[in-house]
């Protein structure tokens, strides 16, 4: 069955190629007057969605999986020629995490998602049963960006099939061509009619018609500005949020660390997609004692760079950056950076034509928290590394923000990274490694203060996609319960016997309460 609703033309969405500047094509905007129908569908729909088995869903999402497998070439080239990454990054980072997006939550929503049993937590529930139920929210929207257009909206929209949801579909304004790639991974599905709908047009006008419509969550990734808007319109329908907003991710490399694998790691961590990651590294930190040694090495590897147009033999290490806007920003954090005393030690080789939204990877030294790059989000090619003397030095300079989506620690004391990790704030902090387990399925994505709120991804990504409900019994089947009325002293003495009884002062205070407690229970329950 098609899965996705045909919607007429209202306005038109332009898809650029930032990488040269081109239009490429023209998208359909969704008339908003359509949104309550689209609302309507999707709930006839996911009232039958819900009703399917998770070995159900499971079969439809891996038909997803397989379409993604076997046209992996052709969306890689989508999402490059949209976003301006690199065709190895688009594979990579997103094309493959979608796939396994679909393996992971399709083998364990059941798991996850299983109705629980509770046993009473008191004698005094002693006949109470209790199951944890987590039912689907209903409609889901997910407004994702264009950092990673693909892989990040497709693993929620995957975790809200498998939870029993219908998903509403906005992805941003630059990358519209990924938003029709993806109707065509999960028409592939062959899910039911209306189901799923990718909604194109103004950000803001979205979010208000699914607000309006009485969206039942929504999922957002952006910045902290945007999701700050977004949460306080929410507030006026006390419609739940989900939101992955900013990180400024520090990355402290200890005196024992190994120096080619940490230069490596940062270098891939913060020059990937042209450091437009919110979980790549924007700040390093390294031992004084190794620091001159690290600065050589990784200004050998920001010079062996190539940034130039994607293209499909991996000519190039950095594609264009996604927006004039986001490249104008960059600018601006470098050229503060450099007015306070910043010194640029080097950057990546431009290869051919430079006419798009291109920044070189660019290292940079003698940097400090007084400047502006060094505590707002950069969002681009700009890696700065500062030395340190102690532990509690680096610990303090690697929270000093107020985003902290993640961060790496880099020694051979593997013991030593675990427990310093213990006081780096972070929603995931690495140890030797760093910008990759937003690709693990099965770990929780997101991060505490101006990171966002709430999580997406594994087992806790599941569950935000869902509402948890008790449903309890009583199987003693008494006439009545011991506090219902009519309230007299005989009662009111039971349950003050009970208290002894439940945190009693000594096995004896137990024995002799419960002796009270019992016969009154069984008179006042049963007898009368």
């Amino acid at each position: 069955m098609n899965n996705v609703a045909s919607l007429p033309a209202a306005g038109e969405t332009v898809a650029v190629n930032p990488s040269n500047r081109t239009q490429m094509d023209t998208v359909p905007n969704t008339p908003l007057e359509q949104v309550p129908a689209i609302f309507e569908q999707a709930r006839k729909a996911q009232a039958v969605w819900a009703g399917k088995s998770f070995s159900e869903r499971e079969k439809h999402v891996r038909k997803m999986r397989d379409y993604i497998r076997d046209n992996a070439d052709e969306l890689a080239r989508i999402v490059s020629d949209g976003n301006g990454k690199t065709r190895f990054d688009a594979l990579a980072t997103e094309v493959l995490p979608c796939m396994l997006a679909c393996s992971w939550y399709g083998k364990n929503a059941a798991r996850v998602l299983k109705t629980e049993t509770r046993e009473p937590s008191s004698l005094l529930w002693i006949g109470k049963r209790t199951e944890i139920r987590h039912e689907p929210l209903g409609v889901v929207g997910i407004i994702s960006p264009w950092n990673y257009p693909l892989s990040i909206p497709f693993g929620e929209i995957v975790m809200g099939l498998m939870a029993g949801n219908a998903v509403l579909l906005k992805v941003a304004a630059a990358t519209p061509l990924v938003g029709q790639a993806i109707e065509r991974i999960v028409a592939a599905g062959d899910l039911p009619d209306g189901l799923f709908h990718h909604i194109v047009g103004s950000g803001g006008q979205v979010s208000t018609a699914m607000f309006e419509n009485g969206v039942d969550k929504l999922f957002f990734t952006g910045s902290v500005p945007a999701g700050k808007k977004l949460m306080a319109q929410a507030a006026e329908t006390l419609t739940p949020v989900s939101l992955e907003l900013g990180g400024k991710d520090p990355m402290i490399v200890l005196e024992d660390a190994d120096i080619e694998r940490a230069v490596n790691g940062a270098a891939w961590a913060g020059y990937q997609n042209a450091g437009q990651s919110c979980g790549g590294v924007e700040r390093v930190y390294v031992h004084e004692s190794i620091y001159q040694q690290f600065v050589d090495r990784m200004a050998e590897k920001t010079r062996q760079l190539r940034h130039g147009a994607p293209d499909d033999q991996c000519g190039v290490d950095l594609g264009s950056m996604t927006t004039a806007k986001q490249r104008e920003a960059v600018a601006r954090h470098l050229e503060d950076a450099i007015a306070n005393g910043a010194k640029i030690v080097a950057q990546s080789q431009p290869v051919g034509d430079q006419d798009g939204e291109f920044h070189p990877a660019t290292l940079l030294t003698d940097v400090h928290h007084d400047m502006t790059f060094m505590r707002e989000e950069t969002f681009g090619p700009l890696v700065p590394i500062m030395p340190f003397k102690t532990e509690d030095e680096a610990v303090a300079l690697a929270n000093d923000c107020t985003m902290a989506l993640t961060a790496s620690i880099w020694t051979r004391n593997i013991r030593r990274g675990r427990q310093l990790a213990e006081r780096v704030k972070g929603g995931v902090v690495a140890i030797n490694d760093h910008l990759y387990t937003h690709g693990m399925s099965d770990l929780p994505w997101g991060g505490p203060e101006e990171s966002g709120i709430g999580r997406t991804h594994g087992p806790e990504g599941l569950m935000e996609m869902t509402k948890p409900k008790a449903v309890n019994w009583d199987w003693l089947r008494a006439k009545r319960n011991l506090w219902w009325y009519p309230q007299d002293r005989e009662s009111y003495n039971a349950i003050r016997n009970a208290m002894h009884m439940v945190a009693p002062r000594s096995p004896g205070d137990f024995l002799r309460s419960a002796g009270k407690v019992v016969p009154a229970m069984v008179k006042k329950m049963y007898l009368q």
